[in-house]
């Protein structure tokens, strides 16, 4: 027996030949179809795992067919070993859910292929492309095994610690505190991401904001508004701090940049980097002006088990 995404699985009575049940199947446990089977049943839109018996048949959804369309619709396969389905997952426009977008950007933040990634995590190349692409709602089980594969947590996958700040898990028994070479924070801070800046502000209290923030000739720039928070940068000595938290595995790194900052105003540089940014910052508006941070030192830290 052996399915794609979208097909439906349909249980018979033996008795009568009548239809028991039917359901979508929505996750392959295997790359070459076979069994078993992640299973949203059309009478309780419950998804299960399923090791289809004999009374089990397939309708494979043909080309153009919406998953979901009702098994009368395309004509059944009989289960027999070894059957082959010519059937391929649900396409379109990619349109990906939530949990789609933060498993493609745990993927690329961790640096595996979606093929390699649908190993670690045993389930379907094409499932997972989908499930990236795609509204999804995977079940439990395949949320484990992608946040295993991708080293992150469930909770992490769905967003449920959206409104909580990151570490809350336990510490690690023996874990080893060092500091990085300069080498390994340049490595660390490089290219871009979501940074914090710390200065004294026009009241001269300190504070701290995060920015959206490049590095480009070995300078940490960031676009912000002239009169805003990070405008005050310009002139002054400050602090920029960026660090990842990894809450699987209770370890992490900082790295901190301290230097002075000055408004870039050549037309030619900004133009360069307006051009050469990777993303828009975030909190949106109008933030045309260009500031750039050159550190006079560059520390970091980084936490790991005490046997690594």
């Amino acid at each position: 027996m052996r399915a794609h995404l979208g097909d439906q699985l349909v249980i018979e009575s033996p008795a009568t030949g009548a239809t028991r049940r039917d359901g979508e199947i929505v996750a392959l446990h295997h790359e070459d179809g076979t069994p078993p089977y992640d299973v949203r049943w059309s009478d309780t839109n419950e998804v299960t795992l399923v090791f289809p018996g004999p009374d089990a048949h397939l309708h494979h959804v043909e080309h153009g067919q919406q998953p979901g369309t009702p098994p009368g619709a395309s004509q059944p396969e009989k289960v027999e070993p070894g059957s082959v389905s010519a059937a391929a997952p649900p396409t379109g426009t990619p349109n990906p859910g939530d949990i789609g977008r933060r498993v493609a950007a745990e993927r690329h933040r961790s640096g595996l292929s979606l093929g390699e990634t649908a190993r670690r995590a045993r389930m379907s190349p094409d499932y997972l492309a989908y499930l990236e692409e795609q509204p999804a709602d995977p079940s439990l089980g395949t949320l484990i095994r992608l946040a295993d594969a991708l080293g992150t947590t469930v909770a992490a996958l769905r967003g449920g610690g959206i409104d909580f700040p990151p570490g809350q898990g336990r510490a690690l028994l023996h874990p080893r505190l060092r500091d990085l070479s300069p080498q390994e924070c340049r490595t660390l801070l490089s290219t871009h991401g979501v940074g914090r800046i710390a200065l004294p502000a026009s009241d001269g209290r300190p504070a701290v904001v995060p920015v959206n923030y490049e590095v480009v000739d070995d300078a940490v720039v960031f676009r912000t508004a002239p009169g805003s928070v990070p405008a005050a940068a310009v002139g002054k000595e400050v602090a920029f701090e960026v660090d990842h938290v990894d809450e699987a595995m209770s370890q992490g790194w900082s790295v901190l940049a301290v230097g002075p900052a000055h408004a870039v105003t050549e037309p030619d540089a900004v133009h360069g980097l307006t051009r050469r940014a990777h993303t828009t910052p975030w909190a949106g508006g109008e933030r045309e002006m260009w500031v750039s941070i050159r550190p006079a030192s560059l520390t970091g830290r980084r936490i790991t088990p005490d046997d690594q």
